[in-house]
């Protein structure tokens, strides 16, 4: 059974690995890049806490790097905290629920003065309800290749993803990484068969399996 990938170039290879010691056949076509913004050391200091909600954040703000000594970071999701861990930062809050609205409740009160450090155009849940700042570190740019392949999976990482699919105006079943993406797929008239139950590449890689395993059961 073949099944698209189509994170960012680059981010899909630990993934399709799984996928295919579990007999399936992953294709890469990524419908979303990303991009740094230009800007210069981000100025922590001052700061109780920082936010952070995805790996591409964690790898533009150490690529950017960072002013004042870093304080305690909170991010969303098992994905996330990998990549801190990788630059040699112990997240102080892992939120369970990988959204905002997630990281926002896992906070304990007073949260002090926050930091959001993310994508551009990202949902303002933290600004709005932690009164956090807000420092855009990079863009998500949604891809319209030229052709898309036939694939009887779609695997969505991000809703930027979700709507740079439902352009190509393809009818496959979607498997999503979490909710916020299985909102923005499932209000752009995307069949979403599955969702990652933890948001992270163990959760994505069964959830994707389990798709699999009904959508064959479903041909037979």
């Amino acid at each position: 059974m073949r099944v698209a990938l189509t994170r960012a170039a680059g981010g899909n290879a630990a993934l399709a690995e799984r996928l295919r010691a579990a007999g399936l056949e992953p294709v890469e076509c990524p419908l979303v890049a990303v991009e740094p913004l230009p800007g210069g050391p981000l100025e922590v200091s001052g700061y109780d806490r920082l936010c952070l909600t995805s790996r591409h954040g964690v790898e533009a703000l150490f690529a950017r790097g960072f002013e004042g000594e870093l304080p305690p970071v909170a991010v969303v999701g098992p994905g996330t905290a990998e990549a801190l861990r990788a630059h040699g930062v112990e997240p102080e809050i892992v939120a369970e629920v990988s959204t905002q609205e997630g990281l926002a409740a896992a906070l304990p009160r007073p949260v002090g003065r926050a930091l959001f450090a993310g994508a551009a155009g990202a949902r303002d849940v933290l600004a709005r309800e932690l009164g956090a700042d807000f420092v855009p570190l990079y863009r998500t740019v949604e891809l319209r290749p030229e052709r898309f392949p036939d694939a009887a999976l779609v695997v969505l990482a991000s809703a930027s993803a979700a709507r740079a699919f439902a352009a190509l105006g393809r009818a496959a079943p979607v498997v999503s990484i979490g909710p916020v993406t299985s909102a923005a797929a499932g209000g752009l008239g995307l069949e979403v068969v599955a969702e990652a139950e933890t948001h992270d590449l163990d959760g994505l890689a069964e959830a994707v399996k389990l798709a699999a395993s009904r959508t064959g059961s479903s041909r037979s």
